[in-house]
């Protein structure tokens, strides 16, 4: 099996270049899922625009980052885990939601576990939710618009945890401080 390539600037494709410089400059570092998607310019810029797009909805910091754990702790993404703990501590995100996030045990506020609850519905149901479990979003506070952005970051993740399941992309030095594997049943 031939290892898909992580890109730098030098070596991306030229379409991909401009779509990796303003991490550069915004990170100083080119993230490794970023160089790895670099060798489709179409798919980063995809990938890109879809994690613009979930950033602007209506879920705050701690919602969002609800919405993309789930995904990655259900996808078992080896890289989204780490790296998406480092984005909720950069957006404030407090650290109790990402450890249970991140070890599927119970949140606090209950608001946040329906929401969690809703979007594993949504991944594991393939969006073939019961009328249970619609009902029990919409009574936590959620209405249409939520259950569509989930959609949208259910979109973005998913192209992220398949690359790097594919590509078994290496975590980046900077998230290395939060590696994470599924814990498994005893």
């Amino acid at each position: 099996m031939t290892a898909f390539k992580v890109h730098n600037l030098e070596s991306a494709p030229e379409k991909s270049k401009a779509l990796m410089e303003p991490a550069l400059k915004s990170m100083g570092m080119i993230p490794n899922l970023y160089g790895t998607m670099a060798e489709s310019p179409e798919l980063l810029q995809a990938y890109q625009q879809l994690h613009q797009q979930f950033t602007q909805t209506s879920f705050n910091a701690e919602e969002l980052t609800v919405v993309w754990q789930t995904i990655n702790v259900e996808h078992e993404c080896h890289y989204c885990v780490p790296a998406h703990t480092a984005i909720a501590h950069s957006m404030k995100v407090d650290a109790g939601i990402t450890e249970a996030l991140r070890n599927e045990s119970p949140l606090a506020n209950p608001k946040l576990e329906a929401l969690r609850d809703f979007t594993l519905s949504v991944v594991r149901n393939r969006g073939n939710v019961s009328s249970a479990d619609l009902e029990a979003f919409y009574a936590a506070g959620y209405g249409q618009k939520q259950v569509l952005e989930i959609i949208l970051g259910l979109s973005q993740k998913t192209i992220s945890n398949y690359v790097n399941h594919l590509a078994k992309t290496p975590v980046d030095a900077p998230f290395q401080a939060f590696a994470w594997e599924k814990e498994t049943a005893q």
